[in-house]
């Protein structure tokens, strides 16, 4: 939809508050990408609504203009990224910035234009009626920064794998049929073979690694194909920027573990050692392979990967997203809410109309839900926890309340230093099972009726155990 024309001209308007003014020195700023539109009280400056562009040197002009009108506080709309350098330049002049959600203010009648836009930001920031969602320290942000486009990097050469895949079946080389990865120590032996110009079989599973599982005449079977010089130049070239992705990620963990070392230098000691490992397992092949689990304690104090299914590279990734500081959050609900893990109860009259959880694109909720995936074949008490619920109401339902427990173990275990341990599926099965047949007994009471024993015959109107 074309968004309407900006007007310059147009005359802000005006007129009394019936709210209190909670902070009389706000102001309110509508990001765009040419220019912002800022409105400050009208009794600050005689032209109360500004525009100024986007240029560094105009935003410099827009700070000063909101500290000579005695501003403290601001709130702007999260538009793009556009509101990002006037955030980082507003809040080093020292300045209270709230960052607020389009979707809570968008559906609001009679505000078409810029100038009204700002000036609703300006007036429901004065009277309380914001909330500023959340934004790590600047050390986390940049560390945030890195691993977002470490991500971007590892799913950029996924996709030339993708092709490269493509590439080979299109030449009926049925390589991923045998062999569990082509970018593994064999399948890239291979592939690289291929673009130098071998195409006989034989001479090609020579390249087998002596742990490969597959045999090698089943590999030689699978090269079989019709090698053509077209399918070979996109394999070459894909099989070129795989590569350089390779280098940027190597590059970009190095820029990872300067700044986490930056990190740990501003960073007290923890007060008790780190932990051993819970499990020897190795960094996957996308995972960066500096060590984290230490620089991690020493940042936090605790140990996140004791939890089941998080991590060291998860563990980092998640405080990239949620930062260190527990405190932005005073409860584990309102921490899982922010999250959009807790159900969003929806009451009218009394009844209880929806309880869907609200779609979001939340990073560390993302990070939650793959640990979550994983836990559905341990022997752990969450992962009998996700087995239950996934019988019960599907798997998608489980992932997001298995999700929601991690979320609320993370929660504690940075707010007040939890040290999990996992009592098991076995210790969790026989808990439900006490839970289960107690809410039994108590049913079959109030029916006139006890629960009977089929075994023994004992009637059962005690405790159960």
């Amino acid at each position: 939809m074309k968004r309407p024309q900006r007007r310059p001209g147009e005359t802000p308007a005006s007129g009394p508050s019936l709210l209190e003014r909670l902070t009389p020195n706000a102001a309110g700023i509508d990001c765009g990408a040419a220019e912002h539109y800022v409105a400050v009280p009208a009794d600050r400056d005689a032209t109360p609504v500004r525009s100024f562009k986007t240029f560094t040197t105009d935003l410099q002009r827009l700070a000063d203009w909101l500290l000579a009108c005695g501003v403290t506080t601001v709130a702007m709309e999260s538009t793009g990224v556009y509101w990002i350098p006037l955030y980082e330049i507003l809040e080093a002049r020292g300045l209270d910035v709230v960052l607020v959600n389009a979707r809570h203010v968008k559906n609001v009648p009679g505000r078409k234009s810029d100038v009204v836009d700002c000036q609703w930001l300006q007036q429901l920031h004065s009277v309380g009626l914001l909330r500023g969602s959340f934004r790590p320290t600047a050390a986390i942000a940049a560390l945030r920064a890195y691993l977002r486009h470490r991500e971007t990097l590892v799913q950029s050469a996924a996709s030339h794998v993708q092709r490269m895949q493509k590439a080979l079946v299109q030449m009926n080389l049925q390589l991923a049929i045998v062999i569990s990865d082509i970018t593994g120590v064999t399948g890239l032996r291979i592939v690289r073979s291929i673009v130098a110009g071998q195409t006989d079989p034989r001479a090609l599973a020579q390249h087998r690694d002596p742990r490969c599982q597959a045999a090698e005449a089943d590999i030689i079977a699978a090269l079989t194909g019709h090698y053509r010089p077209e399918h070979i130049f996109v394999l070459r070239q894909n099989l070129e920027l795989f590569d350089a992705y390779q280098r940027q990620l190597a590059a970009c963990d190095a820029a990872i573990e300067a700044h986490v070392d930056a990190l740990v230098a501003q960073a007290p000691a923890p007060a008790g050692p780190l932990p051993g490992p819970r499990t020897r397992r190795k960094p996957r092949d996308n995972e960066p392979r500096f060590d984290i689990r230490t620089p991690l304690h020493h940042l936090t104090g605790v140990d996140l990967t004791q939890i089941d299914a998080i991590g060291p590279y998860s563990a980092l990734r998640l405080l990239a997203e949620i930062g260190t500081d527990m405190r932005r959050w005073p409860t584990e609900k309102h921490f899982t809410s922010w999250l959009t893990l807790a159900p969003h109860n929806k009451i009218s009259g009394g009844r209880l109309l929806s309880s869907k959880t609200l779609p979001s694109a939340n990073r560390a909720a993302g990070i939650l839900r793959m640990a979550a995936m994983s836990l559905g074949r341990t022997e752990t008490a969450l992962g009998a926890f996700y087995r239950r619920l996934a019988y019960r109401v599907g798997k998608a339902k489980a992932i997001t309340a298995t999700a929601r427990k991690l979320a609320i173990l993370v929660y504690r275990t940075l707010k007040d230093g939890l040290v999990y341990h996992d009592p098991g599926a076995a210790a969790y099965d026989a808990q439900h099972r006490t839970r289960v047949l107690r809410r039994l007994r108590q049913r079959a009471a109030n029916l006139g009726f006890s629960l009977v024993d089929r075994e023994t015959g004992e009637v059962l109107e005690g405790a159960v155990s």
